[in-house]
């Protein structure tokens, strides 16, 4: 969670072009950030792919009204509202974006070039977006902006007591050099969201990052040293065995699902503000 999810920038700049508050071209920037090209693919009413300034237009023209984030894993399909095909895609990539009063979704799959080992700027991404339709119904396990700021608080308590009982405080390289890549983001002066967030989906979206990031910090995505094996040097937060690894993975996984859902929460927010005012 140290990275924003693309169905996060998607959504929120998808919803700032919807309310009138941005022009295309700035929505497509924002959204493509540093990828070097964003196509979506199946679009009714479109015969190939297209950029996402003709997809958020054709969107608009198919009558949506805003975009949502979905952000499931294995057995808890947050966000989502089928059908099955749907949500088994989403499920596979981790996050989704439905388009409200369109009856369709965006999935994102990611294709990456460059020479091996070489550094992150020589990495050539391209994100398809598959185009595929969905129910209008509501999504699951999304919580309401209050709700999820409540939780996020007692999240964080959780996380910070556990990762201290754990030892994970200055546990090694890894994770130091973790830590210091979110402080500095925290600190670049980025823009959160969109224009046209209340102020609260910023409190929480920020709130929901810092707990992922204690997350991923304690339990990076790549761990060496698994099937009982000690793992040299501290570097994945304290942990010196699979058993132990295992054991924070436990403590945490309420802590994380928390914080996903208060980043959907977040990221629906300006959908949810717009329908309560309409009705």
């Amino acid at each position: 969670m140290l990275d924003e999810p693309r169905s996060g920038r998607l959504a929120a700049w998808g919803n700032a072009l919807l309310a009138g508050l941005v022009s295309p071209d700035e929505a497509a920037h924002r959204i493509a950030e540093d990828d070097a090209v964003h196509r979506v693919e199946d679009l009714p009413g479109e015969a190939a792919p297209v950029g996402l300034t003709l997809a958020l237009g054709r969107l608009r023209a198919l009558g949506a009204v805003g975009l949502r984030v979905a952000l499931p894993v294995a057995g808890h399909p947050l966000g989502l509202c089928g059908p099955p095909e749907f949500n088994e895609r989403a499920l596979e990539a981790g996050e989704a974006v439905l388009a409200a009063g369109a009856g369709l979704g965006l999935v994102p799959e990611t294709y990456e070039a460059g020479p091996e080992g070489g550094a992150a700027a020589d990495v050539h991404v391209e994100v398809v977006w598959r185009c595929l339709p969905v129910r209008e119904a509501p999504p699951a396990d999304v919580p309401s902006l209050g709700e999820a700021e409540r939780e996020l608080a007692e999240a964080l308590r959780d996380a910070t007591e556990v990762l201290s009982k754990l030892d994970v405080a200055g546990s090694g390289p890894v994770a130091q050099a973790a830590l210091e890549a979110y402080r500095a983001r925290s600190e670049a002066g980025r823009q959160v969201l969109a224009p046209g967030y209340p102020p609260r989906a910023v409190r929480v979206l920020e709130l929901a990052q810092r707990v992922g990031a204690l997350i991923d910090i304690a339990l990076p995505h790549s761990l060496k040293g698994m099937g009982g094996t000690p793992i040299a040097g501290g570097e994945h937060g304290g942990a010196v065995s699979a058993s132990e690894i295992a054991a924070r993975a436990e403590a945490l996984r309420p802590v994380d699902r928390t914080a996903r859902r208060a980043q959907v929460a977040a990221y629906n927010s300006a959908v949810e503000e717009r329908e309560r005012h309409r009705g």
